[in-house]
């Protein structure tokens, strides 16, 4: 019996001993290690931003499942942003996020959608003017109602797809602190709400539908600018935790949350006050539920 062979096997003992099957790693494709240094407010003011995203993600560690296999992502983001200079809360000015994604799935042995679009990423925004302080910013934030918006491609015969095939509420707060005039250390914070797949994979026996759990997951670094206005270097990482159960047809599956921490070296390279390019890298670990590998992303910020 081959490993494709076994996998079922093992998920039709499941679905026939258990109320539900075991099998997790649904959660949608969220922003984990995306998004890094100075991330507390566009780096040019109001107007326009495009920004470029590049990320490889490798793994052949299936955590808690009882699969020996490889998966590789190649993931492209296309981001327009903007904006505005028009104060709509305490001082806050509006801004809209959109987010464009392109996916390259090769998965063994588990049955990928190989590649295609990923789903639409849109989320209205209030950006607050940088706090200052006698030697410039001390802090700089932002609210977005981020929305995941179910466009990727996507096959229930697959397990592993560009598109979740559900919609998701996705808020986060953004902010940069500047403990120095050097030294700054920048989060994101979110909040993962996600809907009802009408039709999901064909490991889950026939149902009619199942829904992820709620989540929260977060980027943080921390960098120190070596030259001036050019360079800053520092740590990175991610968090991801889920704090409900998922459900299946209603019920939940009880005991089967997903979780992953990484973190490593990254750098920010102020090419100018209107263009910057950014470089992390990521090693996962205390996973559950969830492949644990290597990340690495690198992202071309442009200011119109």
């Amino acid at each position: 019996m081959g490993k494709i062979g076994s996998i079922l096997v093992f998920f039709t003992l499941c679905i026939t001993l258990c109320a539900a099957p075991v099998w997790s790693y649904d959660q949608p494709a969220v922003n984990l290690g995306f998004t890094s240094f100075m991330n507390g407010a566009p780096p040019a003011g109001p107007g326009v931003y495009f920004s470029e995203y590049i990320q490889y993600y490798t793994s052949d560690d299936f955590t808690d499942m009882p699969i020996d296999g490889d998966l590789d992502v190649w993931i492209s983001l296309s981001q327009l942003l903007y904006q505005s200079n028009t104060p709509v809360l305490f001082g806050g000015k509006w801004g809209l996020d959109v987010i464009v994604p392109m996916v390259s799935l090769d998965s063994d042995p588990l049955p990928d959608n190989n590649q295609g679009l990923g789903d639409l990423l849109v989320g209205p925004y209030i950006q607050w003017d940088p706090i200052m302080g006698e030697n410039g910013p001390i802090f700089m934030h932002r609210i977005e109602l981020q929305i995941i918006i179910p466009t990727g491609k996507y096959d229930d015969d697959k397990i592993l797809n560009p598109g979740s095939n559900f919609w998701s509420f996705d808020p986060y707060w953004a902010a940069t602190l500047f403990i120095t005039p050097k030294l700054t250390a920048s989060w994101r914070i979110h909040y993962l709400w996600n809907g009802k797949n009408d039709d999901p994979a064909f490991i889950y026996a026939n149902a009619d539908d199942t829904q992820a759990g709620e989540t929260i997951h977060g980027n943080f670094t921390i960098a120190y600018e070596v030259i001036p206005h050019q360079l800053r270097l520092g740590v990175n990482g991610y968090y991801l935790k889920q704090i409900s159960d998922s459900e299946v047809d209603g019920h939940d599956v009880d005991g089967v949350r997903e979780k992953v921490f990484a973190i490593g070296p990254g750098a920010i390279w102020h090419i100018d006050q209107n263009n910057h390019l950014v470089f992390n890298a990521y090693f996962e670990s205390n996973t559950e539920y969830r492949t644990e590998g290597e990340r690495y992303n690198l992202r071309l910020l442009h200011h119109f």
